[in-house]
Parts: C-alpha cells; structure tokens; sequence
C-alpha cells in the first residue's frame, strides 16, 4: 500500500519513534548507507531525547517530522534567533531514503515554518566545513556561504569548525 509523505509538527509520544531516526542518519554504520553522515567524523549519540524534547516545549523553536504511514523517515528542527533570523538544524532522514526528496521537502517546510512562525526574513543553518557535498546540496537550494565559521559545538582534537550559510526567505502576507 502506497502512504504519501507528511510533514508535520511532532509530538511528545513522537519523539520514541524519531530519536532513533536521528541517530541512524548521522552516526554509527547504519548512517553509512546515506550520503549525509557524520560517521566517519564523530562517535556517539547524535542527540538525546532530553534535548529533542526540550524543542518541543520551548515556543521558540519547532521540530518537524516526515512520516510514511507510521513510519518516521526524517525531521528538521528550527529556531527563532530573533531579528528576522531563523536557524535550520537537525535535518536527517532514514539513511535508505536518502536521495528520494524526503530532505528537499523537510528544508522547505522549516523555511515555511521559519517565516510563518517566527515571521523570520532569513534561515541560517551550519555544516561542518569538511562535507563539501553537504554544503553544494544546500547552494543548489539557494543557500550561500556567510563567510563565517563557528567552532564545532562539542570540543575535540582536532578540532572541527562549523561553515554558516544562509538564505532569505520570502515574506509572507500577514492576514
């Protein structure tokens, strides 16, 4: 039977099914079966669920999930950094879903999201600055490189360092 794709807020009782989602895309050798792994660059969880579910609770911030019937394949995080500024994060989906659009669609809806929302003017988000094929995914999407870098959020030798990018958004009508 064929479930077309939904995007959606996410639960609390959610969380049980997309945590481990998160986990399968960015690390350890499941995540090597999609392109946009963090595998071969960090150990560890990727998040927890203390952290999934404070998004949740706090009103400055929005978890979207993608769902195939049932099934959780994948999610986004946005934020409101306020002045206008929205920050993506936390985009993963299923590893063997990886290239089927899933991703496209979630980044759309967090920048719909990020506009209607928060009434943000720009989306920021940022990439390790070694994935340069992660990075021209987000170019083709009409991302651009700030000039700017950040220090990777977990210390480590050697250290890795954050590429930010950024796009406008549109404005949207106010009803």
């Amino acid at each position: 039977m064929w479930n077309p794709l939904a995007i959606r807020g996410t639960s609390f009782a959610e969380l049980t099914h997309l945590h481990p989602v998160i986990e399968r895309a960015y690390r350890g050798e499941t995540a090597r079966r999609g392109w946009t792994h963090e595998a071969d660059l960090l150990n560890g969880p990727r998040t927890s669920f203390d952290v999934l579910t404070a998004i949740l609770g706090d009103s400055r911030q929005r978890l979207l999930s993608a769902w195939l019937g049932a099934r959780a394949v994948g999610c986004v995080a946005v934020a409101d950094r306020g002045r206008g500024l929205a920050y993506l994060g936390q985009l993963c989906v299923e590893p063997e879903l990886q290239a089927a659009g899933i991703g496209r669609r979630l980044i759309v809806a967090a920048e719909r999201t990020a506009a209607a929302a928060f009434g943000a003017d720009r989306i920021e988000m940022t990439v390790i600055e070694s994935r340069a094929e992660l990075i021209a995914y987000y170019l083709r999407r009409g991302y651009r490189v700030t000039g700017e870098t950040r220090d990777f959020p977990i210390p480590l030798d050697p250290p890795l360092f954050m590429t930010v990018l950024e796009k406008p958004l549109p404005v949207l009508a106010r009803g």
